[in-house]
């Protein structure tokens, strides 16, 4: 029978790699703050993209979360502390979301003091478009979120602790309806806080496309981490080329279902060619923005697909990792071109893009790991657990 010892995190390698971090947050934190003297407008946008990047990651990972108490498959096991530790950084980027919460005059033309008046559309969106009810919406996303992560996680460590067989039981009832309702609040989420940077532009399919992006996200930042522990105690070994197999597999289905909505969106808007939808790409591929465009089809969608489709790649955790950091560049990428040309004419970056996202990432980072450091990196009583032992 597993101890109650067995699997204990390495605290070395977690705390050198949380105060690293750290400090590269407080640096980022540091030169992003001269920054709100000297364009505070552009920090407000900056910020935003670097703060979406990191919910994404986090959403993605409770998402990975659900799928694995649903599916029971031996792939989640050896993963389920990481996508744990990364849905636990919720309310943490709730309190992050505050610059954006009173910087929203500079980042949301509706909520400029007196836009409603002066523009008879945004008028007939009032009622939703407002700054009160925003904030009470992204409130209830995030209790909803960090509600379903307590739930699953709390019962987890419980788990580990008393081998209780119901537990499992409650979190995949749990894990059944909180995977739709996380879908669904992630949809709304999706147009408050990305599509209503233009407030006249409206698509019906942004939101699973903003789903797409955040599945792409959280698998990617789950192998980066599994690659991680995999070369370390006590996890070393533990992987296998078939755990990276599958994990390469979910990748390349999220990249492919991501360009699928990204593809079908494109094509509707285009073809039916309407001026309230059609400028939103305009914008995108004028001024400079579709060599940004083009960039995103090829490293986001072209190569990774191309180079998912080999087996070898995909059980090889190196450079699977090569892959997912790929594409983690490639998610702020994403995030930051469909933010910025809603305020710039001409491609452009600004040093705050790269002094925020150190900021967010860092303390984000740090976070996770001082999570994942604080349990067992297994569950060690979870269903199925002795077949993953009796197989290494």
């Amino acid at each position: 029978m597993t101890t109650s010892s067995d699997f204990k995190a390495p605290q070395g390698l977690f705390e050198g790699i949380g105060r690293r971090a750290l400090m590269l947050g407080a640096v980022g934190v540091v030169v992003s703050l001269v920054g709100l003297f000297v364009d505070g407008d552009q920090l407000a946008k900056s910020y935003l993209v670097a703060w979406l990047l990191a919910v994404g990651i986090s959403l993605g990972c409770l998402a990975i979360l659900m799928i694995d108490h649903l599916a029971g498959g031996r792939w989640g096991l050896v993963i389920r502390r990481t996508t744990e530790a990364a849905a636990s950084t919720l309310p943490i980027l709730a309190v992050l979301m505050i610059p954006i919460l009173v910087s929203l005059p500079r980042i949301y033309s509706w909520a400029v003091p007196g836009a409603a008046e002066a523009d008879p559309l945004l008028a007939q969106k009032v009622v939703y478009l407002n700054p009160t009810f925003f904030t009470v919406r992204a409130a209830v996303y995030f209790a909803i979120w960090s509600g379903f992560a307590w739930l699953l996680i709390s019962w987890s460590r419980k788990q580990d602790e008393t081998g209780d067989e119901i537990l499992a039981q409650r979190m995949r009832a749990v894990a059944a309806p909180g995977l739709g309702v996380l879908a669904l609040t992630s949809t709304f989420a999706a147009i408050d806080w990305l599509m209503s940077l233009d407030p006249h532009w409206f698509s019906s399919l942004f939101g699973i496309y903003f789903l797409g992006g955040v599945g792409v996200s959280g698998f990617a930042f789950v192998i980066l981490v599994a690659n991680l522990l995999s070369r370390h105690e006590p996890l070393e070994g533990m992987f296998t080329r078939l755990h990276f197999h599958d994990y390469g597999k979910f990748l390349l289905a999220f990249v492919m279902l991501w360009s699928y909505f990204a593809i079908s969106q494109l094509l509707i808007i285009w073809m039916a060619n309407l001026p309230e939808e059609v400028t939103w790409y305009i914008d995108r591929i004028q001024g400079g923005w579709v060599w940004m465009s083009i960039a995103i089809g090829l490293f986001h969608f072209a190569l990774p697909f191309l180079i998912l489709l080999s087996a070898d790649i995909k059980k090889n955790a190196n450079r699977l990792a090569i892959v997912a950091l790929l594409l983690i560049v490639m998610r702020w990428v994403d995030l930051y071109w469909q933010v910025a040309p809603s305020f710039h004419d001409h491609l452009t970056f600004h040093w705050l893009d790269i002094t925020t996202l150190l900021a967010v990432a860092g303390v984000w980072v740090f976070v996770f790991f001082r999570q994942l450091a604080g349990h067992r990196l297994l569950p060690i009583n979870a269903p199925r657990v002795r077949e993953v032992l009796d197989s290494e």
